[in-house]
């Protein structure tokens, strides 16, 4: 029990020292990632509102099928450019990306990827 609240203070920690140094404005709105075992979710949030702008993630209908993984890198590529494309139809082209607490590796880099190839400057 202790080895767990030990790790999620390093998680908290980690997720508040990445999202404090990230500066993200209205003409600069922040994408957040979450990662699960399943699937993986973006959306942009306007922080100065405080809301949701945008969100895609491997459990809309359009990204993933049914009987097909959403917690690989594949999907998470999927993802990222479905999000590139419902901005770009909003008329969003700057970002600023939080990783949160997940390392800028595998599916959450593959995603940074494929918004960055969609359009999304970062």
């Amino acid at each position: 029990m202790k080895y767990i609240a030990q790790v999620n203070k390093q998680r908290s920690r980690r997720r508040f020292r990445v999202r404090n140094k990230i500066r993200a404005t209205t003409s600069r709105p922040r994408v957040s990632v979450y990662r699960s075992n399943k699937h993986i979710y973006a959306q942009i949030i306007d922080d100065v509102a405080g809301r949701s702008l945008i969100s895609a993630s491997t459990r809309e209908a359009g990204i993933c099928a049914d009987g097909e993984n959403g917690g690989n890198v594949a999907a998470a590529s999927k993802v990222g450019e479905a999000l590139a494309k419902k901005a770009l139809e909003a008329g969003i082209t700057q970002v600023a990306f939080d990783r949160g607490l997940y390392k800028y590796h595998g599916r959450v880099a593959a995603l940074a990827d494929a918004a960055r190839q969609g359009g999304l400057d970062f």
